[in-house]
Parts: structure tokens; sequence; C-alpha cells
């Protein structure tokens, strides 16, 4: 085990020292390296602020929730307590009346039957409440209830280890458990350990990229495991500009590792690609909205090797046109499988760069370099 751990590492950095130092483009990968460490320390340290912060601001709220209400509560304090609660558990929290004295609270006005156990469990969960008069009117239904009518049904907030987006907090304390689980795994050297440590590298990615574990292994993520939105202003009416996207045949001019598109069908396009180290990829997609001159979006079909959607929108910006594309895709193993691909040559989010780019020069100066020769717009 301890070999192929090894040997694979040994071939990742290999690949990507050879990426560096090849006379063709390693400058400029190199230079690109130096930018994205500085930025990466900049985040990290943006990161570690914000975390000291977080952590500070709520071990004073744990702290006041577990002794702060001992002492003397106003009434007036318990009672804007209680009313924000009420929001988080009741569709009409305006018509629920709150009163406060001594530490007791009394609740009146009318209430759905579906909402009326969580209202009264969630008051009595604030700080200092000490008990709770329930005199609330029950409803089964709205129906002939003035204060009942309309609003939003309100969901029960998810535990935050379930929530797509964790606080920074959350994030710094799940990813140093992580990477003590993978430490102590990786030091058994046996198929416990390796289990073990498998945990500890899925907490401490989740960690780092804040990305849902689904989106990070690419399971059951659809077309979003990876997000992509870049926007360009471009010399030319957005109506010759939807033109151009439409006409299948213009996509390799301008990008580089787009070999070809070809029309299969009825909005319908077959895609072949050169992926990371050369490797050909293809797949089929169909356009499933546009609007001339505005918009065009699309998706991949059906069990494709790369899932990914996108959409074009020209929006008209002074003497031209802006360029906005927002592409999601979902490649193998998800968001680590990412970062291989950008390992190997093959990210998608530079090489939007460089075809946007390339796309600006065609279009505004009817010529752009590509496949190792030159495109004319004619």
């Amino acid at each position: 085990m301890k070999t192929l751990t090894m040997g694979m590492a040994g071939f990742v950095l290999g690949v990507g020292a050879a990426r560096l130092l090849e006379p063709r483009g390693g400058a400029r990968r190199r230079a690109e390296v130096v930018q994205k460490s500085a930025r990466l320390a900049h985040e990290a340290a943006d990161f570690a602020g914000k975390s000291s912060r977080d952590l500070k601001n709520r071990s004073r709220g744990l702290w006041h929730a577990l002794f702060g209400w001992r002492g003397p509560v106003d009434d007036e304090v318990l009672v804007e307590r209680a009313r924000s609660r009420l929001g988080r558990v009741c569709s009409h929290p305006g018509a629920i009346e709150v009163f406060a004295r001594d530490r007791r609270v009394e609740l009146r006005g009318p209430v759905l039957a579906s909402e009326h156990d969580q209202v009264v469990r969630e008051v009595e969960r604030v700080p200092g409440v000490s008990a709770v008069e329930d005199r609330l009117e029950v409803h089964e239904r709205p129906d002939d209830v003035p204060a009942l009518q309309g609003g939003a049904a309100r969901s029960i907030p998810k535990p935050e280890l379930l929530q797509e987006n964790w606080a920074p907090a959350t994030r710094l304390l799940v990813g140093a458990a992580g990477a003590g689980l993978f430490g102590w795994g990786a030091a058994r050297r046996d198929l416990p350990g390796l289990g073990v440590a498998g945990l500890g590298a899925l907490l401490l990615g989740r960690s780092i990229t804040n990305l849902p574990v689904r989106r990070l292994l690419g399971v059951g993520a659809g077309q979003r495991g990876i997000d992509v939105r870049k926007s360009i202003h471009i010399a030319a009416p957005p109506e010759e500009l939807y033109r151009f996207f439409m006409a299948a045949e213009n996509f390799p001019r301008f990008m580089q590792h787009v070999r070809e598109v070809r029309v299969t069908g009825e909005a319908r396009w077959h895609w072949r690609v050169e992926g990371p180290s050369g490797i050909e990829v293809e797949w089929d997609a169909e356009v499933t909205r546009t609007d001339p001159g505005r918009l065009i979006s699309w998706k991949t079909v059906d069990n494709s090797t790369v899932e990914s959607s996108g959409t074009v929108r020209f929006v008209p910006d002074g003497d031209g046109t802006r360029v906005d594309v927002r592409l999601t895709y979902n490649p193998p193993f998800g968001a680590l499988g990412h970062v291989v691909a950008a390992l190997l040559g093959g990210d998608p989010k530079r090489q939007l760069d460089d075809d946007l780019l390339r796309l600006k020069s065609l279009l505004e100066r009817g010529k752009a370099s590509g496949h190792e020769e030159r495109v004319t717009l004619s």
C-alpha cells in the first residue's frame, strides 16, 4: 500500500514538474503558480481571521446561552427574544401576541395546528424563560381567520453540518479533525487505518473547498460539480455574437482544446475535445433555451462522460457587447478530479479565460491563434 501511494504521488508530481519545466508554456505556468500561491496565502490569512472571529463570537454566545440567563432579564428583552424565535417556526408570527412578566411568557393569538407544538417548544427554549403560558387559538385551517391568510411556511433549520455552506469556525474545526484522522489512519498502515485516513481526507477536503460531499466526489451532483463564471467585452453587436455561437463549426476556431463540434440532430451537438495530457473525450449536448441576440443555454445528455451545463448571455455594453459565460460541470470524481486535471494541464477555468481572449481577437481583429496555427474569421 505504501509503495502504491508513493508511486501515485511520484507520478502526479513528475507530470506536474514536466508541465512547469517544458520549453513551451513552462514559463507562463511557473508565473501562474507563483501568482496562485500568493493568492492562496492571502486567502489563508483571511480565512484564519474570519475563523478566529467566528470562534470568539460562538464562544460568547454559548457562554451567554448557558449562564447569561441566570441573572435578571428585562421583560422587554424576553419578548424580543421570543419574537425572534417565532419567525423561525411560524408562518404568521405577526398574528401571535407575546407578553412577559417575571420570566414567564404568555402567548396569545391564532396559530395553525401544524405549527402549534413547535411554536411553544421554541419559546420554551428562549434563554431566561422559566415557563410558557399557552393561550393560543389553534386552527386546523386558515379559512375565515384573517390573521392566518397568506404567509410563507417555515422550515426547521438544518443542523450546520448538513448545510451546503459551512461557517469559518465549522470549517476550521472539521478540517482539524479530518487532518488528525488522516494522520492517525495513515500511520497505522493497515486496512482499518486506510478507512480512517479516507474519512479524514474527505472531511479535510470538505472543509477546505466548502463544497458538499456529493459535489466534492461528483456523486449525484448532476452538472454542478464546479462552477465557472467569466465575462468579457467584445466590440461586436449582440446579434452577431449570437449567430456566431449558434454555428457549431465556430467553436474549434477559438476554443483551443475543442477538436470538432458537429450537428447530430435538432438542437443537438456532438463534441470531441482534447482532455488532460492529450486524452480525447467525447459527449453529446443539447441546446435547451435560446433567445436570439440575448441568450443560449445547453446541457449534456444523460450518461455523458462529463456532465455539464452552461449559459451565455449577450448584454449590450456601450459600443459592443458584454459576454457573460456561466459553466457548471461535474468531472469524474468531482472537485477532486478537477484538481488532478489541473495538475495535468486540463484546468477548464484557465482554458475558458484563454478561449474568450481568442474569441475577442477573432471577432475584433479577424484573426487569432489556435491549434498551433493562425485562425481567421473569414
